[in-house]
């Protein structure tokens, strides 16, 4: 039976209108999004075989790219794709503002900081905050992008920029796509490597983050500074 059919309380753009969107699920959402389905599935039971096929995490879906939505599911074209991207985008960057931070106490405030930009996509990003006597955000900026296993990172060109904005500590972060937040060796040593040159200039390394989805680890909190 299509949308159409439905009572009017099961429509979700109808359900919307009457009942608010915090009561439409994430599937009911999706299908206002899709609009339409295929041959033999309506636009909601399409949105279901889309979340599902993400294991029924946003975070997941927030990976795909338009190309994965196009060749994966029937009913998908390229204008509903780029809406579905569009959306999911929008709603990172909404988070990103939500939690813009203005001092950092913990870890958890970087990861809230970062986890909109870096938290679900498919390659490595190596980012680094700046911060001030305070430990008031000065800026953040991103240094490399790599592939799904790593990242080429240039030392120099962190503490020039670190020089360049009078900063007194910075926070390195940097992603997993796998979603393994366990340091790698080589995340190790370029960790050793930054502290080492930053402290030339009197300057202090105070965590590294590593995000994998919507979790993370802490080189300070596991007492690995």
């Amino acid at each position: 039976m299509s949308i159409k059919k439905w009572s009017t309380q099961d429509r979700p753009r109808e359900k919307l209108m009457e009942l608010g969107v915090k009561n439409l699920t994430d599937a009911e959402l999706l299908a206002i999004l899709i609009r339409s389905g295929n041959a033999k599935k309506n636009a909601l039971e399409l949105a279901r075989d889309i979340l599902q096929s993400a294991d029924n995490d946003m975070f997941n879906l927030g990976k795909y790219t338009v190309d994965d939505f196009v060749s994966s599911f029937k009913g998908i074209g390229l204008a509903k794709a780029v809406t579905i991207v569009a959306a999911l985008e929008l709603g990172r960057r909404r988070k990103e503002k939500e939690n813009k931070v203005i001092q950092i106490k913990s870890s958890q405030d970087v990861f809230d900081i970062f986890q909109p930009l870096i938290g679900d996509v498919p390659h490595e990003e190596f980012w680094v905050l700046y911060l001030n006597r305070a430990n008031h955000v000065i800026t953040k900026q991103r240094f490399s992008r790599g592939g799904t296993v790593g990242t080429v990172v240039d030392v120099k060109l962190i503490i020039r920029t670190a020089l360049l904005k009078y900063a007194e500590s910075l926070i390195l972060c940097h992603n997993h796509p796998s979603g393994n937040t366990n340091p790698s060796p080589e995340d190790v040593k370029i960790t050793a490597n930054i502290k080492d040159a930053a402290s030339f200039f009197s300057i202090k390394l105070l965590d590294h983050i590593i995000i994998g989805g919507n979790t993370f680890s802490s080189f300070a909190d596991d007492g690995r500074l």
